[in-house]
Order: structure tokens, then sequence, then C-alpha cells
């Protein structure tokens, strides 16, 4: 694995976003959802608002990225209350 340089944030990004991969699937298997609308214009399901969550977490992280010069972990932080959001209310 000597064609990327990886380091500790880059890594925990990884492995955090295949936990959570298989901890949905898991948890589809066991308990099938249902499809229902929160506080997004549009009816989800468990798998929807995860790829949300992500797809806009990454958004959060490049505008801060792009726009500050604050450490990484501000964003990050941002980004996992901004996730836990869409994930139980979205």
């Amino acid at each position: 694995m000597n064609w990327m340089a990886w380091t500790l944030p880059s890594a925990l990004f990884f492995i955090t976003i295949a936990v959570m991969l298989t901890a949905m699937t898991v948890f589809e298997i066991l308990r099938p959802c249902v499809e229902r609308k929160g506080f997004l214009p549009i009816q989800t399901t468990r798998g929807d608002r995860l790829f949300i969550g992500l797809l806009s977490s990454a958004y959060i992280h490049l505008l801060f990225i792009g726009m500050t010069d604050l450490a990484i972990w501000i964003p990050f932080g941002i980004s996992v209350v901004w996730l836990v959001i869409v994930l139980r209310w979205g």
C-alpha cells in the first residue's frame, strides 16, 4: 500500500464508513425499513438518509477546507452532528 500516503485521519475515515455500511446492512437484514418522511423533502429509507448525510458531510469538509484555515476536527465534529440529525430526523 505504498502508492497512497495513509494518514491516521484518512484511515479512520474509511474504516468508519466501512463499519457504518456493515452495520446498516446487518440492521437492514434484521429489521427491514419502511420509507418515511422527515424534514427532508422526500420519503427516504435508512440507506437514503445515510447517503445524503455522508454526501453533505463531504460538502461541509470541502467548504471548511476551501474557506478557512481551521483544524480538520472542527468540520469533522459538525459533520458527525449533522449525520446524526439526518439519520434520526431526516
